[in-house]
């Protein structure tokens, strides 16, 4: 009997291998496409990004310019503000209202101040009064006394006179009595020793002292004019006085202290005579002796401007009520000390000058436009703080869009 047995079919296993492949190809390939598109997702999304943060950080640098710009303008303005307020200064030196007229003896100030030296009558100073009083211009031809170019309360004058006082009290009086020598050798004229080192009483300002019944005793200051170190800045342009052109003071803020009249040194006048070349370098007695006594000693309207002022006060400091102080860290109190050897009177309170009015006119005006050039520099901050706020909020976005591609990436 034949029997029937039908065929089992049995599957080929290299055709499920070939179909296997194709599965794993085509999901790859999706995958891979994904993978691309989630790559260019990442880089476009990151480009954006920057493209973005640097049109901020543009906007950012242009409100800085901005407020460089503005500040530089500032600065300008409060230079001229100040150099205008520094030439009416000495109008406003006094509590007493600025008249059109004031005729005061400069003559009789300077009488005034040779007078109260000769009251010290044994002090090397009075020496040399009594001695010129006497003798006149043969007292200046003498060997010993030849090269004595003063004493330095009659070598300065002042507008006002209770800046005068203010300054002479600064000094004090043995300053204020001390011999002006333009040489060395003038100063070694004045006194002789012997041998044992001691004073030769019969010789140089001693021998004269003398002479006219007036032994001088004690000690006494002598300045020897080409022996001092001269201010070696830049002078005032077109001004007879040459006075010094010195770097004005400045908070911290940046702002000129409020209540700033100018610098001691330059509120001294000068006779033309001594203003120029009395040293054999060429050197005059305000960039000399005046530099040397008052170097940038500071002058305030009132004591609580100059207090205010004290981040920028160098070299001392006075104001026109009293205030003193005499170097950073010295402060003087108590009353005021009365010395009778002052600078004397330059010519009473200065008339006005002509545009005195349109000086004043153009202050109010120039302040104006400071105060405008404040508004536009706060605008200008509030700006760029808003700016800087998107710029790091931006920036951190980035940043985090960055660290999720780098971790996409890694797996």
């Amino acid at each position: 009997l034949s029997i029937y047995t039908p065929a089992l079919s049995v599957p080929d296993p290299s055709l499920k291998h070939v179909g296997q492949n194709d599965s794993s190809t085509i999901a790859k390939g999706a995958m891979e496409n994904g993978a691309i598109c989630n790559a260019e997702s990442i880089v476009f999304k990151s480009e954006k990004l920057q493209d973005d943060l640097h049109m901020i950080g543009l906007k950012l640098k242009q409100h800085e310019e901005n407020i460089k710009f503005l500040k530089t303008q500032k600065n300008s303005l409060d230079e001229s503000i100040l150099d205008l307020q520094v030439a009416l200064g000495k109008y406003h030196s006094t509590s007493v209202p600025v008249t059109q007229s004031e005729d005061l003896s400069c003559a009789k100030s300077e009488e005034e101040t040779v007078e109260h030296i000769l009251r010290h009558e044994k002090s090397a100073a009075g020496i040399l009064c009594q001695l010129k009083t006497r003798h006149g211009t043969q007292a200046s031809h003498m060997r010993w006394t030849k090269d004595v170019l003063g004493i330095v309360a009659t070598l300065g004058q002042v507008d006002d006179d209770n800046l005068s006082r203010l300054l002479s009290e600064y000094l004090g009086l043995e300053t204020m009595l001390a011999v002006v020598c333009k040489t060395y050798d003038g100063v070694k004229a004045l006194e002789t020793y012997d041998k044992e080192g001691s004073i030769n009483r019969s010789a140089g300002l001693h021998g004269l002292a003398a002479s006219i019944g007036r032994p001088l005793d004690g000690r006494f200051q002598v300045f020897c004019l080409e022996n001092l170190r001269a201010y070696a800045g830049e002078f005032v342009a077109d001004d007879p006085q040459r006075r010094l052109d010195l770097l004005k003071p400045r908070l911290p803020s940046g702002e000129h202290p409020p209540g700033f009249l100018g610098f001691a040194v330059n509120m001294i006048y000068v006779d033309s005579t001594n203003a120029f070349c009395l040293t054999k370098d060429g050197h005059g007695l305000r960039e000399t002796l005046f530099y040397h006594l008052f170097s940038r000693l500071q002058v305030y309207r009132t004591r609580g401007d100059m207090l205010q002022a004290l981040p920028c006060v160098s070299d001392g400091a006075l104001s026109l009520d009293g205030g003193m102080i005499r170097s950073t860290g010295v402060f003087s109190l108590g009353l005021r000390e009365q010395i009778d050897v002052k600078f004397p009177k330059s010519s009473g309170i200065p008339k006005l000058p002509e545009n005195y009015f349109e000086t004043e006119k153009r202050i109010k005006e120039m302040k104006w436009q400071k105060e405008r050039m404040v508004e536009d520099m706060q605008r200008e901050q509030y700006m760029l703080d808003h700016v800087k706020r998107s710029y790091e909020v931006k920036k951190e976005e980035l940043l985090k869009f960055l660290a999720q591609g780098s971790a996409y990436s890694a797996q």
